[in-house]
């Protein structure tokens, strides 16, 4: 019965494509496979959201896609992990194999989405054309999956193949190490490492080969020490049959995604990746625009040092027996000291209990976070986001102000920092100073909601802890500042489907409705972007439709800003499949309106006012069915006279002679 409980599924899924979004570092030889699939799963997320808050209006057919859909998304997780954990000599040997499973998975997918009616159930326009969009790259990826690399592939076979007492040319052996990614000897580690396991796991079925694995691994052993004849490595056991302690396997995250080795000086750039210093700075030196990592464009080319990383990166090298890596990078001012100021001083009058001590330090704190990245960074690691927390219960107005300024300015541009804070149990504070604040307070606490719920996850926890009703109280009451900041607020959170209902119930739409109409509202194009959000729920929809408010739509497709010209349009796309609605756009000559933004709007306003136009078509069409079938009738009527009608003649001739 679980399997046919849609909740259950949808449970399921959402869970596999938050493990497939935790599985990073794939193997060089499949990894840019891995990230195409490991992408585009990701992208299914909002989609499976949107069907929990709808899983009671899900059909038999489309519950049996979604459970073609589990079926796949579980295969998926273990090829990733295994192209995670796995070792790249078996995985170039048995390449074919590997391919092989990448076509069948994308296979899988395809049938999996070709089978979701996504389109018969209630969720926003703007997620239909996403799905669409993944399920065409599924669709096109069965012809793009990468053929392995032949030469790599034909180089270590002729190898695996060789015996032991046959010369090996050592510019192959070093191609190989090169292609393989086994440089050092912490790749080299990891490698033997995975090695071992997936013989162990495979049964019997790798056991005629491991003689051969194991004079392969010495080969690229032999190569690695003429170059570093001072280190030791573990060949695995179950290709030499030795007895060696298993040496420590580097996480992921301590390896430059660019060089794969351990980073001695870790550095952050605009995207929020962390490299080496040394090869991001080649990246970009060689004329390089974009994050080699995610490929977004790169807006600024400063690199800020990730000390929180080092600091773990030297810990863990302790740990386990091995020197700390020299930096060569910009050296880390003194935890205590942030542009001369002793932070530690700082942090210990915001405990003191001195009320005067706490309102200067929080002060000094809030303009320090204000100031740049390297700074924010510096305070969050001495520890000052608990004390910060702690503070915003004070009584002290100025104080109080001080202490939220202070975390927002953290949470800026930090994702780590934004962590820190929510780990703290802050938002149900920030939701008290939201409240009950002086008005420059809860303004502030608005705006760290806002850069709280940048991340996805904390959309959903936010708004669990009652955050909207406040929101929709300061949009409001607030000063114009603090009803822009909740506007910005709550548009992020009603991305979430749960916290629109939630928003909706909350008597933020009739607010939304009044800004609009407001003489010399400042709050057009904020107001408008929440209610075409809420428009694409069935509750928002009604709620709007009741304020009989189309005329409104439609003179701010005329005159309003590009960006309120493509969200009036998009209310209108909803409204209109009511077809009440819909006659009365039709009388406000909205048709001319919507040709011109076709052709002169925003992307999203050309592609709303393409889909008005098509539903305004569609029901012109229908109404002139319509009334030909009427005159059809008519003419019918006025051929065939009946009987009644015959008599009635005859009678009144003989009346009239």
């Amino acid at each position: 019965m679980e399997e046919k409980d849609s909740g259950v599924v949808l449970k399921k899924l959402v869970d596999s494509v938050s493990e497939i979004s935790s599985i990073s570092g794939f193997r060089c030889v499949v990894r840019k496979q891995c990230r195409d699939l490991s992408r585009r799963v990701k992208l299914l997320m909002p989609l499976l959201e949107e069907f929990l808050e709808i899983r009671d209006q899900i059909s038999e057919e489309t519950l049996n896609g979604l459970i073609l859909l589990k079926g796949a998304l579980e295969s998926a997780v273990e090829l990733l992990k295994m192209c995670n954990r796995g070792s790249s000599v078996l995985l170039v040997l048995q390449s074919e194999k590997t391919r092989n499973k990448f076509l069948e998975l994308t296979g899988q997918f395809e049938e999996a989405l070709s089978s979701i009616s996504y389109e018969k159930v209630d969720i926003p326009d703007e997620l239909k054309e996403q799905v669409e969009l993944i399920h065409d790259q599924f669709r096109k990826a069965k012809d793009r999956i990468e053929a392995p690399d032949l030469q790599l592939y034909e180089d270590l076979l002729s190898l695996y193949n060789q015996s032991s007492d046959v010369n090996t040319e050592p510019g192959l052996l070093h191609v190989l190490c090169e292609k393989l990614e086994l440089m050092n000897i912490g790749h080299f580690k990891d490698e033997s490492l995975s090695l071992d396991e997936m013989i162990a796991s495979s049964g019997s079925n790798l056991e005629q080969s491991q003689e051969k694995l194991s004079v392969l691994m010495k080969k690229l052993e032999a190569c690695l020490r003429a170059k570093n004849p001072n280190i030791s490595i573990h060949i695995c056991e179950n290709c030499s049959g030795g007895d060696q302690a298993c040496a420590p396997v580097m996480p992921d995250d301590f390896r430059c995604p660019i060089s794969l080795e351990l980073m001695k000086d870790p550095v952050i750039i605009c995207t929020g990746q962390t490299y080496e210093r040394a090869s991001i700075k080649r990246w970009i030196e060689a004329g390089h625009g974009t994050c080699p990592k995610t490929q977004q464009k790169l807006f600024s080319t400063s690199l800020t040092p990730n000390y929180a990383l080092s600091s773990v990166i030297t810990h863990w090298c302790e740990t386990n027996g091995l020197e700390p890596p020299k930096r060569f990078g910009i050296s880390r001012p003194s935890a205590c000291s942030v542009e001369g100021v002793d932070i530690d001083s700082l942090l210990s009058k915001l405990t003191s209990g001195n009320i005067e001590e706490q309102r200067a330090s929080a002060g000094e704190l809030r303009l320090l976070a204000r100031n740049n990245g390297n700074n924010r960074m510096f305070i969050a690691e001495a520890g000052a986001i608990p004390l910060l927390v702690g503070l915003l219960s004070t009584p002290d107005t100025i104080t109080q102000e001080h202490a939220i300024t202070a975390l927002l300015n953290l949470s800026i541009c930090e994702e780590d920092n934004k962590r820190n804070i929510v780990s703290c149990q802050a938002v149900p504070e920030i939701l008290q100073v939201l409240k009950n604040g002086s008005m420059e307070a809860r303004e502030n606490a608005a705006a760290t909601i806002f850069s709280l719920a940048v991340l996805d996850e904390y959309k959903v926890t936010i708004g669990a802890m009652g955050a909207i009703p406040v929101l929709v109280t300061l949009l409001r009451e607030g000063s114009q500042r603090g009803k822009k900041d909740a506007a910005a607020a709550l548009f992020s959170l009603c991305i979430f489907q749960g916290n629109k209902v939630r928003a909706i119930r909350s008597g933020l739409v009739p607010l939304l409705m009044s800004l609009l109409t407001e003489p010399h509202s400042e709050m057009v194009d904020e107001a408008l972007a929440i209610v075409a959000m809420l428009a694409s729920h069935s509750e928002g929809k009604a709620a709007i439709g009741s304020f009989e408010a189309v005329p409104l739509f439609v003179e701010l497709i005329r005159s309003g800003s590009p960006k309120s010209k493509e969200n009036a349009t998009a209310v209108l796309v909803y409204l209109c499949a009511d077809h009440r609605h819909l006659s009365e756009a039709q009388g406000l000559d909205v048709v001319n309106l919507l040709r011109d933004l076709s052709e002169n709007g925003t992307d999203r306003g050309r592609r709303k006012a393409a889909q008005l136009l098509q539903i305004l078509s569609n029901r012109t069409e229908q109404q002139l069915e319509q009334a030909r079938a009427q005159i059809d009738g008519q003419t019918q009527a006025q051929t065939e006279v009946p009987t009644w009608s015959l008599q009635f003649t005859v009678i009144a001739s003989v009346d009239a002679s």
